[in-house]
């Protein structure tokens, strides 16, 4: 039997099997994104895949700890469409 990564969300600290989670990932260059496959190169952070976790951890500044990136005025709203659009 395989056993599950748990990853724990910046939002509300629960931890929780990788697949329910969506990672946001700082690449190389500084790009910050979502990753919903998982396998995007670079720096990863994960939140459940809601609103209030994302509003949680952006608000705490937690995104921008595991991060190690300052966050930029306008990406917040960028996240909410990205997680919007793939989440449905």
């Amino acid at each position: 039997m395989k056993r599950v990564p748990l990853r724990q969300c910046l939002g509300c600290r629960e931890m929780k099997p990788k697949p329910e989670l969506i990672r946001v990932v700082r690449s190389t260059e500084g790009d910050i994104s979502i990753d919903l496959k998982g396998k995007k190169p670079g720096r990863g952070a994960y939140i459940c895949q809601n609103e209030t976790c994302l509003d949680k951890a952006i608000k705490t500044r937690a995104l921008e700890r595991a991060l190690s990136v300052k966050i930029p005025r306008d990406l917040p709203d960028q996240l909410r469409m990205e997680l919007k659009n793939e989440t449905g």
